[in-house]
Parts: C-alpha cells; structure tokens; sequence
C-alpha cells in the first residue's frame, strides 16, 4: 500500500513537473510568434497601427524604394503597439532576420522598429551597414530627430527625417567627417608656396654673390628643404590612412544582423 502511493505521488509530482514544462514552452512559443507575418506583397513601411495616413506612408515609402532600386540597401520600418513580453530589441532583430531584410551577400539591411504604446524605438543595423552606421549615430537619429518629433506628435516628419539622415549616412555622404580636422587650409598651402619662392630666391641671389659660399649655402638651404619634403610626405600618408577608413566601411560580410544598433524611448 505504502509502496503504491510513493509510486502515486512519484507520478503525479511528474505529471505537475511536466505540465509546467508544457506551460513555458507553449508560453514562449507564443511570444516568438508575437512578431508580425511578412508582409506579402513585400514594402518598406509597415505601419500595424494605421498612425500614418496613405499619404504620409506613401511618400516615404516611395524613397525608401527608389533608394534600394538604386543602391540595394533596404530601409524597413515596422510600427506595432507594443512588443509584447520581448525586449524591443530583440523584437526588432527577429523581424529583420525573419524578413530577410537586406540583400544576403551584402547584409545591407537596417529596420526601425517603432512600439506606439510603450513609446520605444529600436534601429537594427546589418553587419554590412555597421560601418556606416555605428551604434553611436544611430543613438545620435534616434536623440536629435526621432525623439524630439515624436513628443511633439511629429510622427511622420520624425521618421521622414530620420530615414533621410540615415540614407546620408549609409550612402557615404558624411565618410569624410573624422578627417575634417586634418583638412588643408588653402592659406596653409599658400603660406608654404610662399615660403618655398623666398627659399629658392635667397638661393639664386646667393648663387650670384659667388661660388664660395655657393655650396656652404646651397647645402644649409637643404636643411630647410627637408621639413618640406617631411611634410609633403606626412600629407600623402594622412591620405592613405582616409583612404584605408574608407575602404573598411562596408566590409562586412558573411553574417546577417549582429549587434548593431541603439534604442531609446520618447
């Protein structure tokens, strides 16, 4: 008798362990599948909540689309209610990567993701558009546009705005600004010419005072001319090191969504 009833609370201490399994698991298949289908035809804003009107979806739309026939980068933008029990990154990260968001050989997608009820905004960037678009600057769209369009109930300016700095950005248009400190002033330029005239001046004026102090002077006017040459010389390698940052964006490859992006709320 005793023994039956150990081998009675055995198996229902094993049906009560694996409902509970049961529980977790269905619960958790619920919320992976809390994210929403594939839109069939395909576009780029997809806006679940209608906050947008035709218009408004319409023309961003229209330049998300000529932007990827023309480049192939693919800008999404996904408007929900709210995430449900997922973190809104990971959210975001699982309709990119369910959508395909992006060209596969190039991992040029990014998605922004936009919860209207919990006021939370995610970017997710493809490993390919990292470079372009580091966790920084995307930090940077959400804070300076994003967030101050949507408090004022801005919505479609902020996004249309937004999605226009990042098509800057991803298209190369703000490569150049690191190197902005190392740029040459035209006066700089000047001044050396300038410098260079007096040198060769005072050389030739010397030149004709005699033959002596010809090749003492000609060898300390040497001198003068090696900072110069140092100097064109450290411009060409301040050039290659441009070129080398430009050639590093883009080469990203062989994955699909990483890391990449920022968050923030309004």
């Amino acid at each position: 008798m005793q023994l039956q009833n150990k081998m009675y609370l055995n198996i229902k201490s094993l049906v009560i362990l694996l409902a509970t399994c049961l529980y977790f698991i269905i619960g958790n298949i619920a919320i992976a599948q809390n994210t929403p289908p594939k839109p069939n035809p395909p576009v780029l804003v997809n806006d679940f909540v209608n906050i947008l009107s035709t218009t408004e979806k319409a023309t961003i739309e229209n330049k998300l689309k000529a932007y990827s026939d023309s480049t192939s980068t693919q800008i999404a933008i996904v408007i929900v209610k709210n995430t449900g029990e997922s973190d809104p990154y990971d959210f975001a990260i699982k309709i990119a990567k369910e959508w395909g968001v992006g060209q596969k050989e190039k991992n040029n997608g990014l998605l922004l993701l936009w919860a209207t009820e919990t006021r939370k905004i995610r970017i997710v960037t493809g490993r390919g558009l990292e470079g372009a678009l580091p966790d920084a600057i995307c930090k940077r769209i959400i804070n300076t546009i994003i967030k101050p369009y949507f408090q004022a109930g801005q919505y479609y300016e902020g996004l249309d705005l937004a999605t226009t700095e990042i098509i800057k950005r991803a298209s190369g248009e703000f490569e150049a600004e690191p190197s902005t400190d190392h740029a040459i002033d035209p006066f700089f330029v000047f001044l050396i010419i300038l410098i260079v005239l007096f040198i060769l001046l005072k050389i030739l004026a010397r030149k004709n005072n005699g033959g002596g102090g010809n090749g003492r002077a000609f060898r300390g006017n040497s001198g003068w001319g090696g900072p110069i040459i140092f100097g064109s010389g450290g411009s060409s390698s301040w050039g290659s090191g441009g070129g080398f940052d430009s050639g590093g964006f883009g080469g990203f490859g062989g994955g699909d969504f990483g890391g990449g992006g920022a968050g923030g709320d309004y």
